[in-house]
């Protein structure tokens, strides 16, 4: 699988004939269902199960690796952080509250480790997706710790990039060293204990 990599995950637009409603949906639910089912994705196999060419194909999606990369992401949820009043709370509530405020309804457990499994395999796949969609994603929470800064709740000096990397790698060392499930109550107490030990190290 190899291929430019898009900001978006989607092959920019070209001249030439406008795109058929509907085609976008059915190659991704195609991808998903191969994904899920733990089958191999290859043109072919897209082609047979979304009845959309390869013509088709190839104009929405430069290569496989940037069309698997955008599958994976399907059903996550939008993240955001509410500015407005406390940042701390505001992402305990982000962090600790409705799972599927993170993950998304229908981004089930086995999704996720089926999307870890995948991107540990192949590196490509891994920069591609880290590209185009985890890095959008964390936009919110950045946005967020540099708003505390500016308040002076935060120190000056943090690496904001650094923090969020620290904290979102204690629910991934759950996942992926643990074998725990992120929304089992002991393990969201420890999440939640690391989470405040990490605060403190960013206060001012």
């Amino acid at each position: 699988m190899s291929g430019a990599v898009l900001d978006a995950g989607v092959a920019a637009r070209g001249p030439g004939r406008p795109r058929t409603e509907g085609h976008d949906e059915r190659i991704l639910d195609t991808v998903t269902r191969l994904i899920d089912d733990g089958a191999q994705v290859t043109v072919n196999a897209v082609v047979a199960g979304s009845g959309v060419s390869r013509a088709a194909l190839y104009r929405r999606w430069p290569s496989m690796t940037d069309l698997i990369a955008a599958a994976l992401d399907r059903g996550r949820a939008a993240v955001e952080v509410d500015l407005n009043g406390d940042i701390k709370q505001a992402l305990v509530a982000l962090l600790f509250g409705d799972p599927s405020a993170v993950r998304g309804a229908t981004y089930t457990e086995r999704r996720f480790r089926t999307r870890l499994a995948l991107v540990m395999q192949n590196p490509e796949l891994q920069q591609a997706y880290w590209t185009s969609h985890v890095r959008r994603r964390r936009g919110s929470v950045h946005a967020a710790l540099a708003e505390a800064v500016r308040r002076g709740e935060l120190r000056d000096d943090i690496d904001i990039d650094a923090c969020i990397d620290m904290i979102n790698g204690v629910f991934y060392y759950q996942a992926v060293v643990r074998g725990s499930r992120i929304e089992a109550p002991d393990v969201r107490a420890r999440c939640r204990a690391a989470f405040e030990v990490a605060w403190r190290g960013m206060a001012a």
